[in-house]
């Protein structure tokens, strides 16, 4: 198994909608033991998602807005298991008008609350995990294509962008540690989350048809975790500072197929005349 023995945190856990539950589920598949993490009156769903993944697996406080959180996560952690082999970031939040087109409109300090969640969690994750991977470790956090502006996405794009440039300025300042650092780029999946997208669901009809691979936001949990799991595992050992696809190859593509029989018939050219 891939993950066998290895002592796996997942941050992100809410319902068995949540990409990082299907995570979670094939990362104990595969060998692994977890940790969850919730906070608030979310909580109590992380904790009912924990009890139907695994009987007695355990959640832990961490409010990404709260620096002590981060610093009671490393303490926790080093108590409970003694190291960490590997981390899920699954965090995102951008506050409403944020999002939907109100690119233009949207305030400073809307911007700030999605950086700091979305994005510069990231490093404090890290940077809370790190210490616990004296022979190194991998990290992986969720994101999604980031080199284009999409129509709905505004300021999340952004954040998600920042997020890609995370993964590199980690994966540079902990590889000398033997710490990986990835970001994996689903395709849009059916979660919670993804509810409160404007647009969200127009978005999602329109994958299917550009990627190669087709895309059912429904199903693609599956592939999401067992690619996961293979970034977590000690099969990709010199891979870092990378944005893995998993989103039936729609970003390669440039536009959906095309049909020749809606173009307008060719113009007859004049016979030539005789000479």
């Amino acid at each position: 198994m891939l993950l066998q023995g290895k002592k796996i945190l997942i941050t992100g856990v809410l319902t068995p909608q949540s990409i990082a539950y299907g995570i979670a589920e094939h990362a104990l598949a595969q060998g692994a033991e977890i940790i969850l993490t919730g906070f608030g009156r979310a909580r109590s769903l992380t904790e009912r998602s924990a009890k139907r993944l695994k009987p007695g697996t355990e959640v832990l406080e961490l409010d990404v807005n709260k620096p002590e959180d981060f610093k009671a996560l490393t303490a926790s952690l080093k108590d409970k298991w003694g190291r960490v082999d590997g981390a899920v970031h699954s965090i995102a939040f951008a506050p409403e008008d944020a999002l939907g087109g109100n690119f233009l409109n949207t305030p400073w300090e809307s911007v700030q609350t999605a950086f700091r969640v979305s994005t510069f969690s990231l490093k404090e994750l890290a940077v809370a995990v790190a210490p616990l991977m004296p022979s190194g470790g991998s990290i992986i956090t969720l994101d999604f294509d980031n080199n284009v502006a999409w129509p709905i996405y505004d300021w999340m794009g952004v954040c998600k962008a920042a997020l890609a440039a995370t993964v590199r300025y980690l994966a540079r300042d902990l590889g000398p540690k033997g710490i990986r650092v990835n970001a994996l780029a689903a395709g849009p999946l059916n979660t919670v989350a993804a509810k409160g997208i404007p647009g969200f669901k127009s978005l999602e009809q329109a994958w299917g048809r550009q990627a190669p691979l087709g895309w059912d936001s429904r199903n693609s949990h599956e592939t999401v975790g067992r690619t996961a799991c293979a970034l977590l595992s000690d099969w990709m050992p010199s891979t870092t500072g990378e944005q893995v696809h998993v989103d039936g190859g729609y970003h390669a593509i440039g536009a959906p197929p095309v049909d020749p029989s809606l173009d307008d018939p060719p113009e007859a050219k004049p016979a030539p005349a005789d000479e």
